[in-house]
C-alpha cells in the first residue's frame, strides 16, 4: 500500500469569503488559518499547500473582547537605530484593519516558506465589498 501524497494536478483550490462581522479577532484568525492550511480537507498533509484561498471582508467591524484595544499593542522596528514602533490595538483597529485581521492570521501559519505562501491566498477587505466574483467563492459562516 502506498501513501497518498496530493500533486498540484490533482488539488483543487476552493474559495471561501467569511463576513468578520462582529466575530473575535482570534476566533476568525484560527478558523481562517485552518482553512488557508486545508486542516478541513481529507488529502490534508503538513508540508503540502492543500489550502484554500480566503476572503475576508468587513475586517473593520472585527470585535476585540476585554481591555485588549487598549492594553495589548502591535511592535515593529525598522531595523534602524530608533526605529522600533508600537501601536494599539485600537488604533490598528480604527486605521489599518486589513493589516491587523492579517497579522492576527500570520501568527497562526507555520513560521517557513510554506507559511509565506499560504498567507498569500488570503485577501482582507475593510468594507462588505470584494472583487474576487471569478473564483466563485463560497460562503461561510464564523461562530461568534
Amino acid at each position: 500500500m502506498k501513501t497518498f501524497l496530493p500533486s498540484a494536478e490533482n488539488r483543487k483550490r476552493g474559495w471561501f469569503v467569511i463576513d468578520a462581522d462582529g466575530i473575535v479577532l482570534g476566533r476568525l484568525a484560527t478558523r481562517v488559518a485552518s482553512l488557508l492550511r486545508g486542516k478541513h480537507k481529507v488529502e490534508f498533509t503538513p508540508h503540502i499547500d492543500t489550502g484554500d484561498g480566503v476572503i475576508v471582508v468587513n475586517a473593520a467591524k472585527v470585535r476585540l473582547t476585554g481591555r485588549k484595544a487598549q492594553r495589548d499593542f502591535v511592535y515593529r522596528h525598522s531595523g534602524y537605530a530608533g526605529g522600533f514602533r508600537a501601536v494599539s490595538l485600537g488604533d490598528m483597529l480604527k486605521n489599518k484593519p486589513e493589516e491587523l485581521v492579517a497579522d492576527a492570521v500570520r501568527g497562526m501559519l507555520p513560521k517557513n516558506s510554506l507559511g509565506r505562501t499560504l498567507i498569500k491566498h488570503l485577501r482582507v477587505y475593510r468594507g462588505a465589498e470584494h472583487p474576487h466574483f471569478a473564483q466563485k467563492p463560497e460562503k461561510l459562516e464564523v461562530g461568534r
